[in-house]
């Protein structure tokens, strides 16, 4: 399923440096709201229509990191040190860096039915970040990408968010715990959640408190460039709920206990997407552990390092938890389920993950296979858990339905719950659905005689395993410590067919 979006997606990441000629650190003994010669509520007089000088670049954040100590009620220990980089030597960089996907990350992705088997993952993400990235935070620096460095153009919005993940980064540390897909996305749902919900508080204060620059978006080029090829919509509602969720999560927080609580919920971040799309089960509903018994035969070993620095082929399975964001973005993408729009004008975003066909999820672990005589020969075993039966029967019937929609046939013949994705599908192969009370166990296999080679159906069980901590990261390696993405500027209500 491909959409074609005309949108400019926006990565920006932060950080703290001294102030010229100042390597020091800021004097906390000041006034909050006043950041070296400027303060919350300066006035400026500059035009701003072609554009902004270095000089007045330089003015701006620093009445903006003002501004955010008021909102915030922190303030800045060290200056942030901004940079422009042209997009043309971004790309260059970003393409010298990329490397082909380990086979634990490509087979979960495809099993995952979000990046197919003909396309290589870590190129996948390459695609969805190439053109599109506006900024990152590297070396305790900023860095805006643009396709014109004579003429800066920055959005404001933009440039708070990035300033809050500098004061987060100098108060809490912007370091994720989780190393797992689904962990990494709640971490960034408070990150990410937190320095969205701060712009917005701060343009509530435009106009009548400050004197606000016009809040302008970065040109289309990068968004034209988009709308020249498939727009792959799994992966990126899968890296977005961070943003689309996260404010929301922020919020709920702030209403219980203002402040404090984000600041604690920093020392606690959630532990799982289902915290972030459904803030009332956090801190207290945490995923639960998932166990694959490897009931593999001898032709198949499950890969025991999906970071690729290894043939993969001793010690402990490394396994993933891909999570209930990621699975309605699955769902989504194969036309399963519609747009997630959240009803009416929502004031931190448009989309809204939660679905009965994945709201009750608990838990789920992902193991990736290899033949041993053919190493381009991979299948995987994916158990997930439910909160109850319903909730189970409720998701395995919405993958059925996605099966269905890419063409599968179910393979009579072969048992109950089997079904072949055609051969032309890039995502062709057997799938077997098992339900069990809470549990969802679906196996995929390149053939359906490879299904039981990969996981029998028999309780032959060769050993128990308990699932490992992934160790590789959940998307490609980048200079990023925080990101944030802006919502697409335009995107069907419903993905299109092709």
């Amino acid at each position: 399923m491909r959409v074609k979006l005309l949108a400019v997606l926006v990565l920006v990441v932060l950080s703290g440096c001294a102030l010229p000629g100042n390597p020091g650190a800021f004097d906390t003994d000041r006034e909050l709201g006043s950041v070296g010669d400027y303060s919350h509520d300066d006035v400026f007089e500059f035009d701003t229509s072609d554009g902004l000088t270095e000089a007045q670049l330089e003015a701006v954040k620093y009445r903006s990191m003002a501004r955010i100590e008021v909102v915030r009620g922190l303030k800045y220990e060290r200056d942030v040190e901004l940079e422009v980089m042209n997009r043309s030597e971004y790309r260059d960089q970003r393409a010298a860096g990329t490397e082909n996907a380990s086979p634990f990350r490509n087979e979960l992705w495809r099993g995952a039915f979000v990046v197919d088997g003909e396309t290589d993952v870590d190129r996948a993400f390459d695609d969805l970040y190439g053109d599109s990235v506006q900024g990152y935070y590297v070396n305790d620096r900023i860095v805006i990408i643009t396709d014109d460095t004579e003429n800066i153009r920055i959005n404001r919005r933009t440039l708070v968010h990035e300033l809050t993940h500098a004061l987060q980064d100098q108060h809490f540390g912007i370091a994720r715990e989780s190393e797992t897909i689904d962990g990494l996305r709640a971490e960034n749902g408070l990150l990410e959640g937190e320095a969205a919900y701060v712009p917005t508080r701060y343009d509530r204060r435009c106009g009548d408190d400050w004197q606000c620059l016009p809040d302008r978006h970065f040109a289309t080029a990068s968004g034209e460039a988009l709308a020249e090829r498939p727009f792959n919509v799994g992966l990126f509602l899968s890296i977005y709920v961070p943003y689309a969720e996260g404010p929301t999560f922020v919020a709920d927080l702030h209403d219980r206990g203002g402040w404090d609580a984000i600041d604690r919920a920093h020392a606690n971040p959630p532990r799982s997407t289902t915290q972030l799309i459904h803030p009332d089960r956090y801190p207290d509903t945490e995923p639960v552990a998932v166990d694959i018994p490897d009931r593999s035969s001898d032709e198949w070993q499950p890969i025991t390092d999906n970071t690729g620095d290894s043939d993969g082929t001793d010690g402990e399975p490394g396994t993933e938890t891909i999570g209930e964001a990621t699975l309605f973005a699955t769902l989504w993408a194969n036309g399963v389920i519609e747009r997630p729009l959240t009803e009416g004008a929502a004031e931190y975003s448009q989309y809204n993950y939660s679905h009965p066909a994945t709201a009750g999820w608990a838990g789920d672990s992902v193991q990736v296979y290899r033949h041993v005589n053919d190493s381009d020969r991979t299948g995987h075993v994916w158990r997930l858990s439910w909160e109850s039966p319903a909730d189970a029967t409720a998701f395995a019937d919405a993958y059925r339905r996605l099966l269905t929609n890419r063409g599968a046939d179910s393979v009579e013949t072969a048992g109950d719950g089997i079904y072949r994705v055609p051969d032309g599908d890039p995502f062709a192969g057997a799938y077997r659905v098992s339900v069990t009370d809470e549990a969802v166990e679906i196996v995929g296999a390149p053939t359906v005689d490879d299904l039981e080679g990969v996981h029998a159906t028999e309780s032959g069980v060769k050993r128990s395993l308990e699932p490992a901590v992934t160790r590789g990261p959940a998307s490609p390696p980048s200079p990023a410590v925080a990101t944030s993405i802006a919502e697409p500027a335009a995107t069907p209500h419903t993905p299109a067919d092709g």
